[in-house]
């Protein structure tokens, strides 16, 4: 797929993510393509569902199953705006994607290379796994009987895997949400704190000015 086609789903998984917004939820969205149609939209819900498995890759597979009237979905493409977790390509492996597109990269959960990668192994840039040990890396050398190839080389499917597409504008969307969700929160704590107006003024040496004035 070239590089516009991706850019144009890409977009379309940001629309999705701003309906997230818009439902108080944190701001990804997600789209599955097969033969270049999209067949599944998807956006978070797992605030307004209940339902910690309500990541926006999940709403749009499930959508896309619906779709197309099987839990395979051999051949298609997801495209998500941020980098999916070990919940969301474990699903993804289930259903064979065959390939799927990722926005900004999520360095807590990503389960493409920022913390550990499903797609080809361990992340060498970070720290072991294991308290006090290495945690040596996965052999591909194949065994008998796969013997000696490593953990992820022995799942039984496989879905390459492309990521930084629109990333700078995946990632905005993101931090805008959360800069806002924190001003949200001082204001809040601030009003909560402050006493009220007439208990100001009752104690503050000039009732022309209450104490707490930025005046």
């Amino acid at each position: 797929m070239t590089v516009e086609k991706d850019e144009f789903f890409m977009r379309e998984a940001l629309v999705q993510a701003r309906l997230a917004e818009q439902a108080g939820e944190v701001p990804v969205g997600a789209v599955v393509v097969k033969d270049g149609a999209i067949i599944g939209r998807g956006f978070n819900a797992p605030i307004s569902r209940h339902d910690p498995s309500a990541h926006a890759e999940m709403m749009a597979l499930r959508d896309a199953a619906q779709c197309v009237g099987n839990y395979r979905l051999v051949g298609c493409e997801l495209f998500v705006t941020l980098e999916p977790c070990l919940m969301c390509v474990g699903a993804m492996f289930h259903a064979r994607i065959a390939r799927v597109v990722f926005g900004a990269r999520d360095p807590k959960t990503g389960a493409a290379g920022s913390v550990v990668d499903l797609f080809g192994g361990l992340n060498p840039s970070r720290p072991p796994l294991d308290r006090g040990g290495e945690m040596p890396a996965p052999s591909l050398v194949k065994g008998r009987d796969g013997e000696g190839l490593g953990g992820v080389a022995r799942l039984n499917h496989h879905a390459t895997v492309t990521g930084g597409v629109l990333a700078e504008e995946c990632g905005r969307v993101l931090s805008d949400f959360f800069a806002m969700r924190r001003a949200q929160q001082r204001n809040a704590a601030g009003a909560q704190a402050a006493p009220s107006h007439s208990t100001r003024l009752q104690s503050a040496p000039d009732a022309g000015y209450p104490e707490g004035s930025s005046k």
